[in-house]
Parts: structure tokens; sequence; C-alpha cells
């Protein structure tokens, strides 16, 4: 689930960039305005980023499509370190696969130099300011996803948060880094591409930025930890996370498993 929710994610990323970049699409040659370009552009990825989060998939595995996001809540305690490898191995390999089959699908068109992929790079600002715009906008979106998720009536809105905040991002904060925070949404269209510049930079800052997040959190709630690591809770979709003690969550999981009698080591009833 885990790898078609990325895959799906990096169809349409080279998708609208594709039909906004290239030289002869009809949205390249009647919008002249890239701002213009960049904030359609934003509308329609932070559309597809709800549109995932709240498919049966996105509420079945938790939403993640982001290796950093899955390594921050094992970091709290929520996934097992077993489930956070498989999920960023699977996450890569959607990346990948997402981007060969929008070639595929638009005949090679995101292949254009206008395009390339939808690879994301350091910007005007070079490395550094790569890095900085990596590093704060992963923060702000963990931060983000957090404290929405645990609030009691905002967390139905987590899913719509995550989607504005992508829009946004991708509108204004493109110019420094090319907007990824996520190492297989970039190493999808690197692969592809075979454009590797500064890759570095899209492993380290958003995974330290979501991490950043995650002890301010912590530190704000005297080390309590999230309620569950999906991004969707609003749902009857079994859940595979660890949940805190006490929690809505856990207590929903838990109604929903099959009842058994408690049974002693001896196998007698208890």
């Amino acid at each position: 689930m885990e790898a078609g929710e990325l895959g799906l994610y990096m169809f349409f990323a080279c998708a609208f960039a594709t039909l906004l970049q290239h030289p002869a699409s009809p949205a390249r040659q009647y919008i002249s305005s890239s701002l213009a370009r960049q904030a359609l552009y934003g509308l329609a990825m932070g559309g597809t980023v709800i549109g995932i989060i709240t498919t049966p998939w996105g509420k079945q595995s938790g939403g993640h499509f982001n290796p950093a996001i899955t390594f921050t809540f094992y970091r709290l305690g929520n996934v097992a370190l077993w489930d956070a490898q498989f999920y960023a191995a699977a996450q890569f390999v959607g990346a990948t696969c997402g981007v060969a089959i929008a070639t595929y699908v638009l005949r090679g068109a995101p292949g254009h130099s206008a395009v390339r992929y939808a690879v994301t790079v350091p910007g005007a600002y070079g490395n550094a300011g790569a890095f900085i715009g990596e590093l704060t906008i992963s923060f702000v979106l963990m931060i983000a996803i957090l404290f929405v998720s645990n609030d009691k009536k905002l967390a139905r809105f987590t899913p719509y948060c995550v989607g504005a905040l992508f829009a946004i991002y991708i509108a204004f904060e493109t110019p420094l880094s090319g907007m990824s925070m996520n190492p297989a949404r970039t190493f999808g269209s690197a692969f592809r591409s075979g454009y590797w510049r500064a890759i570095w930079i899209y492993f380290i800052a958003p995974t330290l930025g979501m991490l950043c997040a995650a002890e301010v959190f912590l530190r704000v709630r005297s080390g309590a930890a999230p309620y569950c690591a999906k991004l969707h809770h609003e749902n009857n979709k079994r859940c595979i996370f660890h949940h805190a003690p006490g929690s809505l969550s856990r207590q929903k999981a838990m109604s929903m498993q099959p009842r058994s009698e408690p049974v002693t080591r001896k196998g007698k009833i208890a």
C-alpha cells in the first residue's frame, strides 16, 4: 500500500509537471507566469496528497508514503523497527516505479529538459539554502501532523492540513530546494533522470527536521507519545501501529479485535 501510494504521488507529480512545464503543453503556452504555474502545481499536488491519505489504502497503511515520516514515528514509539524498514523499502520502490510508469504512459514527455522527471535540486541559494529550506518545511510539516492528529477536535482534519502545507510549499518553497521533504520522492526522480546533484540534502534535511519536530512535540507534552502513527484516524481500518496508553486510537483498535477468553499458562480459563 505504501509503495502504491508513493507510486501514485510520483505519477501525478510527473504528469502535472509535464502539463505545466513542457513546451508543447497547451497549459504551458497559455499560462505565461511561472509563479501561477507553480501555484497551480501546488494545488494539484496538495489535492493529490489529500486524496491519497483518504483512500482505503491510505487509511490502512497510515498514509505516510515518506520514509522520514515513518522513521519519526518509529522514534516516537508508534512503529516497530521491522515495519519501519519494510515501509521505507516499499516507499523507495514505489517512487521509482511511479516515475517509470508516468514516463511510459506519457511517452517519454517527463524526460524533457523542462520537466526532468520532476527532480528536486538546490535553487538560487545553493546547497545551504536547499538544506535550510528542506529542514524548515519538514519540521513544520511534522509538527503540524503531530499536534493536529493528537487533538481530538482537529484530528479528522489532518489530511487536509498536510495537503494545504504541500500546496503552499510547492508554490513558494520550490525555488529554494525543489520542495521534496521526502528521501524516496527525490530518489525516484533522480534514479530515472540520472541527476544526483546534492542528493544527500534530501536524505538528511527532511529526516533531521522531522526528528527535531518529534523532540519538540515530546517536550511540550512532557514525554507523552502520539496516539497513533496514522494520518487519518476516522475510519474502521485495522491498525497495525503501537498506540499510546489510554488513547482513543488504541481503544478503537482494541475494540475491533476478535474477543477471546483469557487463558493461563496451563491452558485453563483465567
